[in-house]
């Protein structure tokens, strides 16, 4: 009987079963890993990516991967982990994000040894002729018995009966694509249990399930989300990535390497806290942004903050020549900010410079009133974006 790699294993939380694993394993045949993703936002942060390299481990060992893009689950919500029932999103709202789900994916999975596919290909047609019979097979006590749900039961909010066939649905995704095994969050358990149930339903025999931890975000308490505002994007900008990365603690800096990377966790321990931070940073900089992207973003990090040196390598903009945007209106034109609000929020907390001087909301041309002569400014905007503005 083959053994398990350890990579398989590794930072795994759940794994029903090791034997069955090693069963599946002897076959000698590469095995057949399924995961599924909503596609709910067009943005994939490294949380998602948890489950991604787990996949990744297995196409490296010679296994398939497949992909299922849930656009016909999105419509529904994934309710694992929640306390309250996920908002719709229209059709158009899913294909667009599914699209960007598949470029982001691929920036952790290999090309070949993948299959994508999309699970609307067989649920509608199972919702028309077989959903009712896959109802008198499974029980309302099967259901309840999901944590969330019972938390939210006996909070009094409620749960839809849509939420409640989500976890058939997500089963019957196994059925169809013959799963060998399922990926997913701790929060997936229950769900990837009942794709074994269904298996069994449909004669197959019953898949592997593998639960990895959630990662914790950048706040070092909530598991990493956009809507909690401790996350880190696979599309942000390298900058905005290295520098979201320095801000993560030391006792979450090692379950980011045994989730994110591959690393060997007794050399990692060995570093200094500091090294091993910017090391992290910049390998998962350049993962996303290109081989050239971790060590420059690296210079770039020592340069301004260890060295205190304002950094020359910045966006050049010009500044309108009326002098008559305020400077939360001008952030958001250089797209330093993503809205006028997040901008004048800085601004009054004082996170905006000009010089290495605080600046307040005001126009531009008020701004050059009090420093006559000057035709360039560095701003720094937070901690990690500077330009240099050059006035007319």
């Amino acid at each position: 009987m083959p053994t398990i790699d350890p990579s398989l294993t590794r930072g795994c939380v759940e794994l029903v079963s090791p034997a069955e694993l090693e069963k599946k394993l002897a076959k000698g045949r590469p095995l057949r890993v399924k995961l599924g993703v909503d596609p709910t936002s067009p943005d994939l942060h490294l949380g998602h990516t948890v489950v991604f390299q787990k996949l990744r481990a297995f196409q490296d060992l010679g296994h398939k991967a497949v992909l299922i893009i849930g656009d016909f689950t999105a419509r529904v919500g994934d309710p694992s982990g929640r306390d309250s029932t996920r908002p719709a999103l229209t059709r158009e709202a899913i294909d667009a994000n599914a699209a960007t789900y598949k470029d982001q994916a691929f920036k952790v999975l290999r090309d070949d040894r993948v299959e994508v596919r999309y699970n609307s290909e067989w649920l509608e047609p199972f919702m028309r002729e077989g959903f009712l019979a896959a109802l008198q097979r499974h029980t309302v006590q099967q259901v309840l018995a999901r944590e969330d749900f019972s938390k939210r039961m006996a909070a009094g909010t409620p749960v839809t009966l849509l939420e409640m066939m989500y976890p058939l649905m997500q089963g019957y995704d196994s059925v169809a694509v013959e799963a060998d095994v399922e990926l997913g969050g701790n929060d997936q358990l229950f769900n990837l249990l009942m794709g074994r149930r269904m298996q069994e339903d449909a004669g197959q025999e019953p898949q592997v399930a593998l639960t990895l931890p959630l990662l914790v975000g950048l706040d070092g308490q909530k598991k990493m989300s956009k809507s909690y505002g401790n996350s880190v994007g696979l599309n942000e900008p390298a900058r905005e990535i290295f520098g979201k990365l320095m801000r993560i603690s030391d006792e979450a800096m090692l379950a980011y390497y045994e989730l994110l990377t591959t690393r060997e966790l007794a050399a990692v321990k060995a570093l200094h806290p500091m090294e091993a931070k910017k090391a992290l940073a910049a390998e998962l900089t350049s993962r996303y942004h290109g081989e050239a992207a971790g060590p420059a973003e690296r210079r770039f990090f020592e340069e301004t903050f260890s060295q205190k040196q304002t950094p020359t390598d910045i966006p050049v903009v010009r500044a309108p020549a009326d002098g008559k945007p305020f400077w939360s209106q001008f952030l958001v034109s250089i797209e330093a900010v993503k809205s006028r609000k997040e901008a004048q929020r800085l601004l009054e907390q004082g996170g905006v410079y000009a010089d290495d001087a605080k600046i307040a909301d005001q126009p531009l041309g008020e701004f050059l009133k009090s420093r006559p002569g000057v035709t360039e400014v560095v701003l720094k905007v937070g901690k990690h974006r500077f330009y240099k503005i050059v006035f007319p």
